[in-house]
C-alpha cells in the first residue's frame, strides 16, 4: 500500500538532501549519454549547498522564523481558496472560470488539467485530504483514449510531469499507468523528418500536425519523457525527446543562439529573432536541468555553450541595471528592449547554474518592472520603461526566481520581496471563487481565466519560499517547467 501522502514525500523525494546514486538505467539512448550522479562534481560546484557565509545572512531569531511560517500559512489558505473554487464550480473539468464560477475544458472534453498539476503542490504543502481526492479523481476519471488534437507540449509538462511526480510523491501505480500510456499516445508527435516534434497530436489515433514549432516546445521534454524511461525500463522516451533536443541545438546560428520559430519538417528558421522569452525561454532551463536530473554530459556541454551565448548577446546594461532583450541570432544585432513575465524565470537559472552576482542583478531588473504598476506584464520594454504587452495571465516565473535566490544564498532580502510579491498577487488577482488573470496590469481589470498552472507553479514557489527549506531542495529534487519535482530516484515503488 502506498505511504500517506506527506509521509511518502518525505521518504522518497523531498524532505532530506542526500548523495544520489547512478540512476540505473537499461538501455542507453545514446552513446554519450552516460547517466552519473545527478549532481556530479562540476554540478555540486555550480550549485553547492548553502555555505556558512550565506547561511548567515538568514536571520535565525524566532521571531524571523515565526513570520516565515504565518506566511507558509497564508500562502496555503490561498491555494485552498482557488482549490476550492475549483472544486465547488469546476469539479471534473480542466480549470475553474474564477469570475462566472463556471467549468472550461481545453478541448471540449476534460483531461482534468487542474488536478493533475495541483497534486504534488498539494502533497508538499501537506494537503493529505485534498491530494488524496484529486488523486482518486484521476487514477478513477482520467483516461487519454480520446478522439482529441492536443498541443503536444502542454500536454507534456502539465500532464505527464505531474503525473510522473504524482507517481513519485504517492507511490500509487495507477499514476504511473496512466503516465506509460500517455507517453505511448504522444510518440508519434516525434515522427517527422528531422525529429523536432510537430505541435499537435491525435491521442487517439496518434495523428501529428502543425509544422510551425519552436525551441521551448522542441527542448522542454526530455525530463518528463526521460524520467518515464527511467521508471519504465523503455529507452525510447528518452531517445525521442534527447534527439529533439539535440537537433534544436544544431540548428544554433555561428554565434551560438537559436531562433524564434522554425518549420519541423525542413528544419529551418522561419523567424530568427532570438531571446529569453516566450517560445525559447525553457529551451535553457531543460539544458541545465537535464544535466542535473540525469547527468547527461550532452545536455551540460550544450548548456555551457548557449548559456555563454545568452549571457554575451541578451544582456544590456541600461541606466545601471542588468536586462536581458531581443536580438537577431545570426548577427547579435540588438531588436527590441524587451523584457517580460515569462523572461522572470532566467535569474533563477543562473542562480541554480551557479552564476549568483548576475542572478541577483537580473532579479531586480524584474522586480522592478513589476513594480511599476504594482504586478508584472507579459511584455516591457526597459529603455521606454512602458507596457507593451499588459496582460497578466498569474504567471509564476518571478516568484520561481525569488525562490532559487533565496535558496542558494540564504538572502532574507528574497523573502521579504517574495512577501511584497504576494501581497499584491492577492490584492489584484482573488476573486470570490478563486484567482483571476488580469486583462491589464494597469487598470486591473480581471480576466475570467484560472490557468492549471497557478495551482501547479505560483502558489507552490509562494509557499516553497517560506515554508521550512526541508520541504524541498533545489539542490536534490529537479522542478520541471510546470514545477512539478522529479528527484533521480529511479527505483519502482514497493
Amino acid at each position: 500500500m502506498p505511504l500517506p501522502s506527506r509521509a511518502r514525500a518525505c521518504a522518497l523525494l523531498l524532505c532530506v538532501s542526500v548523495a544520489l546514486p547512478a540512476p540505473a538505467w537499461s538501455g542507453t539512448p545514446l552513446a554519450q549519454a552516460s547517466p552519473a550522479p545527478a549532481f556530479s562534481a562540476i554540478a555540486a560546484a555550480a550549485v553547492s549547498p548553502l555555505t556558512a557565509a550565506a547561511a548567515s545572512k538568514a536571520p535565525t531569531d524566532i521571531a524571523y522564523e515565526a513570520a516565515a511560517a504565518r506566511d507558509a500559512a497564508r500562502v496555503k489558505a490561498e491555494f485552498l481558496h482557488a482549490w476550492n473554487g475549483y472544486k465547488r464550480y469546476a469539479w471534473g473539468h480542466d480549470a475553474l472560470k474564477p469570475l462566472s464560477k463556471g467549468a472550461h475544458d481545453w478541448y471540449g472534453e476534460s483531461l482534468l488539467m487542474t488536478p493533475v498539476d495541483a497534486l504534488d503542490t498539494m502533497i508538499l504543502m501537506g494537503l493529505d485530504q485534498e491530494a488524496d481526492e484529486a488523486r482518486e479523481l484521476i487514477a478513477t476519471r482520467l483516461s487519454f483514449d480520446r478522439d482529441l488534437d492536443v498541443k503536444h507540449f502542454e500536454i507534456v509538462i502539465r500532464l505527464l510531469g505531474g503525473l510522473l511526480s504524482g507517481y513519485q510523491l504517492s507511490g500509487d501505480e495507477r499514476l504511473l499507468k496512466l503516465a506509460t500510456d500517455l507517453g505511448d499516445r504522444l510518440l508519434p508527435a516525434f515522427d517527422s523528418p528531422t525529429g523536432l516534434p510537430y505541435v499537435y497530436i491525435n491521442l487517439r489515433s496518434g495523428k501529428a500536425h502543425g509544422n510551425e514549432s519552436n525551441p521551448a516546445e522542441a527542448g522542454t521534454l526530455l525530463i518528463e519523457y526521460g524520467t518515464l524511461s527511467k521508471l519504465t525500463g523503455n529507452p525510447v522516451y528518452y531517445a525521442k525527446a534527447k534527439r529533439a533536443l539535440v537537433e534544436t541545438y544544431k540548428r544554433r546560428s555561428k554565434i551560438g543562439l537559436v531562433g524564434e520559430r522554425f518549420d519541423v519538417v525542413s528544419g529551418q528558421w522561419t523567424n530568427t529573432r532570438s531571446h529569453i522569452g516566450a517560445r525559447v525561454d525553457s529551451y535553457y532551463e531543460y539544458l541545465w536541468k537535464c544535466w542535473q536530473l540525469f547527468g547527461d554530459q550532452d545536455c551540460l556541454a550544450m548548456w555551457k555553450t548557449s548559456v555563454a551565448a545568452a549571457d554575451r548577446y541578451y544582456g544590456e546594461e541600461v541606466n545601471g541595471a542588468l536586462w536581458y532583450g531581443h536580438v537577431d541570432m545570426h548577427s547579435g544585432q540588438r531588436l527590441a528592449s524587451r523584457y517580460g513575465a515569462l523572461d522572470a524565470f532566467y535569474p533563477g537559472l543562473l542562480a541554480l547554474s551557479g552564476n549568483i552576482e548576475r542572478a541577483r542583478r537580473l532579479q531586480e531588473s524584474s522586480f522592478a518592472m513589476w513594480n511599476a504598476h504594482g504586478i508584472e506584464p507579459e511584455a516591457y520594454d526597459y529603455r521606454k520603461r512602458e507596457v507593451t504587452s499588459a496582460g497578466y495571465p498569474l504567471r509564476p516565473e518571478i516568484v520561481e526566481s525569488t525562490w532559487y535566490l533565496y535558496r542558494l544564498t540564504g538572502d532574507a532580502r528574497y523573502r521579504s520581496m517574495g512577501r511584497s510579491l504576494f501581497d499584491d498577487f492577492v490584492r489584484y488577482t482573488r476573486t470570490e471563487a478563486g484567482y483571476a488573470s488580469l486583462k491589464n496590469v494597469v487598470s486591473k481589470e480581471q480576466a475570467d481565466d484560472m490557468e492549471s498552472f497557478v495551482l501547479a507553479e505560483t502558489f507552490k514557489y509562494f509557499y516553497l519560499l517560506f515554508a521550512p527549506p526541508a520541504t524541498l531542495d533545489p539542490q536534490a529534487v529537479v522542478l520541471n517547467t510546470e514545477a512539478h519535482p522529479i528527484r533521480a530516484t529511479w527505483k519502482r515503488a514497493d
